[in-house]
């Protein structure tokens, strides 16, 4: 497994949909809605595969492969920072492809309502992907990672998580919007490596 140069709680923080098992439904769209509603309650790790493709694992566990997967079993038992509720809007099915506008309450993206695209898989819907924000609260993110970061037993130093939760607050939107969304660590680690270079030169 990669090892992770960020802690957890930021890591969880990107996963704002959980996973869960779907229920029955008449509709492929009240199916896609209950894929999305219910992410949120999952502590089932095999709901990783069943209920999300390798692309969304890769995007939201920032890893790739086996190691996407791993991630997400383990992140599942975990749920301080999910989503308390989802408002489901906009669900559009074409053939095996899906697309809905997600509105989170609660959780790491608290105020946020995200695209995201499902796909028919052998006759069952899968989240595949968190394309855009279409409502962008930057602060309320940078709150986030802020609570996130000082929380758990990974908490961090308050100064850092400060440091962290600024530069967060102070990116330009399409910035944020592509460091949390692209599916890469490499720019969270660059902020975290930022602001524990300016504390120790501040020592």
């Amino acid at each position: 497994m990669i090892k992770r140069l960020l802690p957890l709680p930021v890591l969880l923080l990107v996963l704002g949909l959980g996973l869960s098992a779907c229920g029955g439904s008449e509709s492929d769209e009240d199916k896609v809605i209950d894929v999305i509603e219910r992410s949120v309650a999952s502590t089932d790790p095999a709901d990783c595969e069943r209920l999300a493709t390798q692309n969304f694992l890769e995007q939201v566990e920032l890893s790739q492969g086996a190691d996407a997967v791993k991630s997400c079993e383990e992140n599942t038992k975990e749920d301080e920072d999910d989503a308390e509720e989802v408002e489901v809007s906009g669900v559009e099915v074409e053939g095996s492809s899906a697309s809905a506008e997600v509105a989170f309450s609660g959780g790491g993206f608290d105020g946020q309502t995200a695209a995201v695209t499902l796909v028919d898989v052998d006759g069952g819907w899968k989240l595949d992907e968190i394309e855009s924000f279409s409502e962008f609260d930057q602060d309320k993110l940078a709150d986030a990672f802020d609570e996130s970061l000082q929380s758990g037993e990974d908490a961090l130093d308050p100064m850092f998580a400060k440091c962290f939760s600024e530069v967060i607050r102070e990116l330009p939107e399409k910035e944020a919007e592509e460091i949390i969304l692209g599916g890469s660590p490499k720019p969270l680690t660059e902020i975290f490596e930022g602001c524990q270079q300016g504390l120790e030169g501040a020592q």
